[in-house]
């Protein structure tokens, strides 16, 4: 291959990915400071005390929590173990695990960033309101001891406790405000290999794929979606900046698989099934999987055939 074309294609990989992953930065930085003051801050008891016991209503209610705990995919996971350790119901959890890292002021933010208020912003909150909560209704005809682990009915509380202070006192602001942003940081670090690996692989198939072969795929009403989910679940890209790797695919593939991708990514992903396997058990980990899975895949085809509702 001719040296000037390789470096060409090298200069606009480069350029991709540079322009996905600052523009995403400030978001992945925001969401763990967030993260960071609620692990501190906030004691998830309160919580617990208000949730509904009704079985839709509190299916609702799990939908809803990311708006008070705004956590990504990989946050949300440890929160909901120590949620059901307090005795959270089993839907307000499944739901709650499979909205948050989408219904939250961060994400939202993100996205309108990304896309502007556009049809993928608002499909994006409308179906995975909805796919959330049918899930976290299914979950309600199963028993805990069914579906969780026993470790995860006692887990240790450990991160629960305030930092140290003297003897009598009471922590003060300034005195959890450190840890805080201790917890926000090693989140931020480690949030941002996979940051970086998801803009890599975005940018090397925008650069390296055939446009040809990424048209002639990604327009196909079924495979488009097939291949956006396949990428959402390997990718593991974090949901606060994942719109912004979405927006690489814009004009390659269907609005509709590119909505597929941003409604099923942050609820499954390869990192997040790995961390449901400490919480659930395995047979019910296929189904957290496979249902959002089934019912994203549905929605994208759907969309697909009906593509004048994203335009």
């Amino acid at each position: 291959m001719d040296l000037n074309v390789v470096l060409e294609r090298l200069q606009v990989f480069v350029t991709i990915f540079l322009g996905i992953f600052i523009e995403a930065v400030p978001f992945l930085l925001a969401g763990s400071v967030v993260a960071g003051l609620i692990e501190i801050f906030l004691g998830r008891e309160t919580l617990h005390r208000i949730v509904p016991h009704q079985p839709i209503l509190a299916a609702l209610a799990g939908t809803s929590m990311g708006m008070v705990f705004p956590v990504c995919e990989c946050g949300v996971v440890p929160v909901t173990r120590r949620l059901y350790g307090k005795g959270l119901a089993l839907p307000v959890g499944i739901a709650f695990l499979m909205a948050a890292p989408v219904i939250n002021p961060v994400v939202m933010l993100s996205t309108y960033a990304a896309f502007g208020w556009s049809p993928i912003l608002v499909g994006r909150i409308a179906f995975t309101f909805v796919i959330a909560f049918s899930i976290g209704l299914i979950f309600q005809l199963a028993r805990r001891d069914e579906v969780l682990l026993p470790t995860t009915e006692h887990p240790e509380d450990a991160m629960d406790e305030p930092p140290a202070v003297s003897s009598g006192e009471h922590p003060t602001i300034r005195q959890r405000l450190p840890s805080a942003l201790r917890v926000a940081g090693d989140d931020f670090l480690d949030m941002t290999r996979y940051l970086v690996i998801g803009c890599l692989l975005a940018a090397a198939m925008q650069t390296l794929i055939p446009q040809s072969t990424l048209t002639a795929i990604g327009q196909g009403p079924v495979t488009s979606v097939i291949v956006m989910l396949a990428l959402a679940f390997v990718l593991s890209v974090c949901s606060t900046v994942d719109a912004f790797v979405a927006l690489a695919f814009v004009g390659t593939f269907t609005p509709a698989s590119i909505l597929a991708f941003l409604v099923f990514g942050p609820m499954v992903d390869i990192k997040s099934t790995a961390m449901f396997l400490g919480v659930f058990q395995r047979r019910k980990v296929a189904y957290l999987v496979l249902l959002p899975f089934v019912m994203a895949l549905f929605l994208g085809v759907f969309l697909n055939f009906n593509v004048g509702v994203l335009r």
